[in-house]
């Protein structure tokens, strides 16, 4: 009685608790890097596929692929190997025991646990297909037919509860033929029989044959990602040193702007100067001539596109006329050997490391379509993105590029409604900007250790007042606020942080009590470790000289000013012609009292425009007549 009740139980687990995978998955060996491999047969592709693994046949000719994100392999010593590892692989699928004998129809709804399941004929999959790992870590799941595998069109494999593709195995004895827009997930081999994947299908996965040609049609294909599959981290990341606090930077050559275009970050060059950028529009210092800080910048350039350069490459895009064209590419050093024309879009994948690097070398000048994109898709960061171009870079209208653009001897172009997320940088040649966005990635030196709240000021009779407030102040140590006379800023006043500062709302005030008709200011964060940053430039417009009245007439070759209920300072006169040319200048100082001053030129009869200005802003214009 004891042995029967034990026999019952035995039975009724079997009933109600999930069957024990005891399928091993195959050691794939050196195939492991191969997304699509024939060992006796031709390789070919039709359309624009998207493939990443490498490519390759130890007896055939492979054909009509672009730019892979992987090593195209024909015949050799990688080949050679991969051959016999996949002939093994199949060895060990072909003889590992059944666990479950299925009907010749795959899918329909249909959800399996994993097993190791045999049709001993040919098979289809329709419509979809799940595959459940009841979260279990190690379930695999390996169908082998007896005959040839096919899909129809649409048909998907899903994996849920922790399947896992690497983990998906399939083995037909003849040929795989999937129909359009298959989503087919694991390794797939095809023994003595070719292997094909129509339009617009997609594998996740990889596709071999023992013996057989291997054709995709548009198809997108990548390598699955587990198993013991390494984690791509790419190259280290070149020390940038000081070219950390630029966004906009050539060392030697004009930088030049035109329209409303916003930084963040510096901008400057130097050898030669910095012109067209709204102080107000740049969150970072702009440095109109050469100084001290673009000399330490021009330095560390060289050292980091000295770096870049050695760097050798993982993957060779072959084909750089068709660069763009929704590739996808995984954390490596690519290389492309000449002039580069990238259209549309490419895909950066950093399959979940958000560390990863990218490091794309051209050889040539790097020219972009109008609307091209650079997408960051799963963790990766434009701040681990470096472009090294030797030669001259064009980003044309409407772009988005994302990472560090590195020029050599080349000039970079930055065109109209284009936005960079990144840094734009030429070892020598101009830059241009027109009407566009640039900002430098996160970790920058301008960007600030507390959370702004707002930097803003307001006139106030004849002061002007600057308040500003921050939250989360970590290691603060006090305030800069500059004020920008022409291009040059100088220190206005450095105001410490209040005591027992930390999550709480900070909030902070200071008066400017000579003020210009026009004013700029920035404010700087200085920490204890003496770590300083920028937050944002201001602008404020006063008018010192509410109450101004000027009298003023010419006589033979004089001119007669007056001005009332003007504040006195320096100031400058000016008559100019109708057509803009300059007749006369001079240096004054604004009084109350009535002022001559020689012309020059004697002026022929006529009206002109006469200006007054003081601390180089205009307060007053008008016309005056000689008869």
């Amino acid at each position: 009685m004891k042995k029967q009740l034990q026999s019952i139980i035995t039975a009724l687990s079997f009933l109600f608790f999930p069957a024990t995978n005891f399928a091993q998955a195959p050691n794939l060996g050196t195939a492991a890097n191969f997304v699509l491999f024939s060992s006796t047969g031709a390789v070919g592709n039709t359309g624009i596929s998207q493939l990443t693994g490498n490519i390759g046949t130890n007896s055939g000719a492979i054909t009509g692929f672009g730019n892979v994100n992987g090593v195209m392999h024909t015949p050799d010593g990688a080949t050679a190997q991969c051959a016999t590892d996949v002939l093994a692989a199949y060895t060990q699928l072909n003889t590992t025991a059944s666990t479950s004998v299925h009907g010749p129809v795959l899918g329909n709804g249909e959800t399996l646990f994993a097993g190791v399941y045999s049709m001993s004929a040919a098979a289809s999959v329709n419509g979809v297909l799940t595959l459940d790992a009841q979260n279990n870590a190690n379930a695999v799941f390996i169908f082998k037919t007896g005959g040839a595998l096919t899909t129809a069109a649409s048909a998907t494999v899903n994996l849920i509860n922790g399947a896992l593709a690497c983990k998906v195995f399939w083995i037909a004895e003849g040929a795989i033929s999937m129909a359009a827009l298959t989503t087919m997930r694991g390794t797939l081999i095809a023994n003595n029989g070719a292997l094909d994947m129509g339009d617009g299908g997609l594998l996740e996965g990889r596709a071999f044959s023992t013996a057989g040609a291997v054709s995709v049609y548009g198809t997108l294909a990548y390598i699955p990602i587990g198993c013991g599959s390494p984690l791509l981290t790419g190259p280290p990341a070149p020390n940038l040193a000081s070219t950390t606090c630029y966004t906009i930077f050539s060392g030697n050559g004009l930088v030049t702007n035109t329209g409303i275009t916003n930084v963040t970050g510096d901008v400057g060059t130097n050898a030669g100067s910095t012109t067209g950028y709204d102080p107000l529009l740049v969150n970072g210092s702009i440095h109109p001539i050469p100084d001290g800080s673009t000399a330490t910048c021009a330095a560390d350039l060289l050292t980091v596109y000295s770096y870049l350069d050695s760097l050798p490459h993982d993957i060779e895009l072959l084909y750089p006329a068709q660069f763009g064209n929704n590739l996808v590419l995984t954390p490596h050093i690519y290389l492309m050997n000449a002039a580069t024309a990238f259209t549309g879009t490419v895909y950066l994948n950093a399959q979940g490391n958000a560390a990863a690097i990218f490091v794309i070398k051209i050889n040539g000048a790097l020219t972009t379509s109008t609307f091209s994109k650079v997408k960051l898709i799963n963790g990766a960061q434009a701040a681990n993105v470096f472009w090294k171009v030797e030669g001259a870079v064009t980003i044309n209208d409407n772009s988005v590029f994302n990472g560090t653009i590195v020029a050599n001897n080349g000039a970079i172009n930055l065109n109209t409604a284009d936005s960079l997320n990144g840094k734009a940088f030429t070892t020598n040649g101009a830059v241009t900007s027109n009407a566009i966005v640039a900002t430098a990635p996160s970790g920058s030196c301008f960007l600030l250790p507390v959370s702004w709240l707002y930097f803003q000021g307001k006139p106030l009779q004849k002061n002007v007042l600057l308040e500003w407030a921050t939250t989360n102040e970590i290691n603060s140590g006090f305030f800069t606020i500059e004020k920008r006379r022409g291009q040059t800023f100088e220190t206005l006043t450095s105001v410490n942080t209040n005591p027992g500062n930390g999550n709480a709302q900070q909030h902070y005030s200071f008066t400017d009590r000579q003020p210009y008709s026009i004013n700029y200011y920035r404010i700087s964060q200085t920490d204890k470790d003496g770590k300083k940053s920028y937050f944002r430039t201001i602008q404020v417009k006063m008018d010192i000289n509410p109450g101004l009245k000027v009298l003023h007439y010419v006589q033979g070759n004089y001119i007669y000013v007056q001005t009332s209920d003007a504040l006195p300072a320096n100031g400058s006169i000016e008559l100019y012609s109708m057509d803009g040319k300059r007749m006369s200048s001079q240096n004054v100082m604004l009084t109350k009292e009535i002022s001559t001053y020689k012309i020059e030129k004697p002026l022929h009869k006529g009206v002109y425009l006469f200006n007054i200005a003081s601390y180089r802003e205009t307060i007053y214009n008008g016309k005056v007549v000689v008869l």
